[in-house]
């Protein structure tokens, strides 16, 4: 049985720099101001395995991540010291490091199309070409071509589910089926009642 679309759920994470920087009621806040409803949170050190299963990423994307950093080190006349796909996997390897350095703040929202409502309000994932407006975009400057240069994972505050079946994919990675909250809102009727009977007196 599919569930009802207001009962999506969507994995989202601070990452060490927002938890750094003090940013978690700032974001928590622009999540919350939606209407979705936060249904489990978890402030964590992430382990290094937990990361790589996260990410899961192939052969494919190691080779075409690793061809833009090799094309950016050659525009900062760089050298090019190694395959494309090895630098691929450095990408990865430079989130695990960058995850398992400190607390994250882990949690999922529940909502209507609440993983396209978080993509929205996170942007773009390079935070100099973030739209204004978005947490990434309003909120750190980092770029493509400073991570490549410096070899590190991108601080862009947030990750967030890409899609409805990667947010379930992800959950069981960070959460347990019992941390998972099931209540309800007050403003759930205002949002989602097909009617709003009950209200003037």
């Amino acid at each position: 049985m599919v569930a009802h679309p207001k009962k999506e759920l969507s994995l989202v994470i601070l990452k060490p720099d927002a938890i750094q920087r003090s940013l978690m009621g700032t974001i928590i806040s622009r999540i919350e101001n939606t209407g979705l409803k936060f249904v489990a949170m978890n402030l964590v050190v992430p382990k290094a395995e937990q990361c790589w299963k996260h990410y899961n990423k192939d052969e494919a994307w190691f080779l075409k991540k690793g061809t833009r950093v090799v094309e950016d080190r050659k525009a900062q006349d760089l050298p090019i010291e190694k395959e494309p796909i090895e630098y691929g996997k450095d990408i990865i390897q430079g989130n695990v490091d960058f995850f398992t350095s400190g607390p994250v703040l882990a949690f999922i929202v529940e909502g209507n199309q609440s993983v396209s409502i978080v993509k929205k309000l996170v942007g773009g994932t390079e935070p100099t070409t973030s739209d204004v407006g978005t947490i990434r975009g309003d909120l750190t400057v980092d770029s493509y071509a400073l991570t490549s240069i410096d070899n590190r994972a991108v601080r862009n505050l947030v990750h967030c589910s890409d899609s409805p079946e990667e947010a379930e994919r992800e959950i069981p990675i960070w959460f347990k089926e019992s941390d998972i909250l099931k209540y309800r809102l007050v403003q759930e009727q205002i949002l989602y009642d097909v009617n709003l009977d009950g209200i003037l007196e």
